[in-house]
């Protein structure tokens, strides 16, 4: 099978993203089951036009003139064009390769109030969030939305969403995201506690560095860092001097297994976001047996394998996973539902039925 992935990232060249992880990790799998997959993607610096990464075949266009990447999608020739969230590029590849089947799962469908959000704290400034709204919204992005041969989201509470945003008559399926589960961890002996995002003003690092003020009898490991420079460079100095905090910056998940060995540590994973749809780190988190602190109860992953913090009170939240660890329980449960729900194999199994089905189906509704 000849299968697309449109994506806005993938991981590598600089953009480190959830969506561009998925993407590569999805791509990767497919490849080494003997599918000869593509992926086309906005080119960043250092990037060529024709790049081979973990068996998939990427093509790159000037994210300044995305219109040239019709050509590539006609050159894919794929038997299925799979968008890993909605874009001006799901309507492009639409445009180019009208008889091909098109699916799209939505990883962060945002409405009105979400780009709201995303310009008031923008991850580097408002013109990256414009350049992304002008792609990833609008009247031939809601088109494709409505033209597509199978519509998916990743998180089952996304599904309604998705049918108002778009005046669809139906919602879409639930499609998991495929993580890797460990067989075995080993937890740290002191109390751990992790934060796995980009230091973005939207995800506020700060209200988990602080957590490390307050509970000087836990240890704290942030990865990540900020797009911003000059931000990255003044949390790490306002917090430089916790003797129980480590700031280890960004890690190639990969290239190197620490992210793995941190998560395999920690007790706890703190998300201090104001928003998410269903990032990565939830479901990695409770793969390696991790309890969830967060204040976004996405798919109930707080409530039900972690804590949900109401008013952001992370350090009532923290303590109460802490007290007669409660932790392990909630990390457990987290670990039984991922195992089941999202496991790499199991996950990549459900993608490729997905493209059976729609490869044995006919063609779109074209609801608009």
């Amino acid at each position: 099978m000849r299968i697309c992935l449109i994506a806005v990232e993938i991981f590598a060249w600089g953009k480190y993203g959830g969506f561009g992880k998925a993407t590569r990790l999805i791509g990767r799998e497919l490849a080494a089951r003997g599918h000869e997959v593509f992926a086309v993607v906005p080119r960043r610096r250092g990037q060529r036009p024709v790049e081979q990464l973990d068996g998939i075949t990427v093509l790159g266009f000037s994210p300044w003139a995305p219109w040239t990447a019709k050509r590539l999608f006609a050159a894919c020739n794929a038997d299925i064009y799979h968008s890993c969230e909605a874009s001006f590029g799901t309507w492009l590849a639409q445009e180019a390769m009208p008889h091909r089947k098109h699916l799209i799962t939505f990883r962060d469908p945002r409405d009105w109030r979400d780009w709201r959000m995303e310009f008031a704290l923008p991850s580097l400034n408002k013109l990256q969030v414009l350049h992304n709204f002008l792609y990833e919204s609008g009247p031939l992005v809601a088109r494709a939305v409505r033209r597509a041969d199978a519509l998916y989201a990743i998180a089952r509470y996304l599904l309604p969403k998705v049918r108002a945003m778009y005046g669809l008559s139906r919602e879409p399926e639930f499609l998991p995201t495929p993580v890797a589960v460990p067989e075995q961890v080993e937890k740290a002996s002191a109390p751990t506690v992790c934060y796995v995002a980009r230091f973005d003003r939207r995800k506020r690092p700060e209200l988990f560095l602080d957590l490390a003020r307050q509970f000087p009898e836990a240890r704290f490991i942030a990865l990540g860092k900020s797009r911003d420079a000059s931000y990255d460079a003044s949390l790490r100095r306002r917090y430089a001097g916790l003797p129980n905090l480590q700031m280890l910056g960004f890690v190639d998940q990969f290239a190197s297994d620490l992210h793995s060995r941190v998560l395999g540590q920690s007790w706890i994973m703190v998300n201090t976001a104001t928003r998410e749809a269903f990032p990565n780190a939830f479901l990695e988190a409770a793969a390696h047996r991790c309890a969830v602190l967060t204040g976004v109860n996405t798919d109930g992953m707080a409530s039900r394998y972690g804590h949900l913090a109401s008013d952001d009170d992370f350090a009532a939240g923290l303590r109460w996973l802490l007290e007669a660890d409660r932790w392990r329980t909630q990390g457990q449960a987290g670990y039984e539902y991922v195992n089941a729900t999202f496991e790499r194999s199991r996950a990549i199994d459900r993608h490729l039925e997905a493209y059976q089905a729609v490869l044995n189906g006919p063609h779109a509704r074209r609801e608009g």
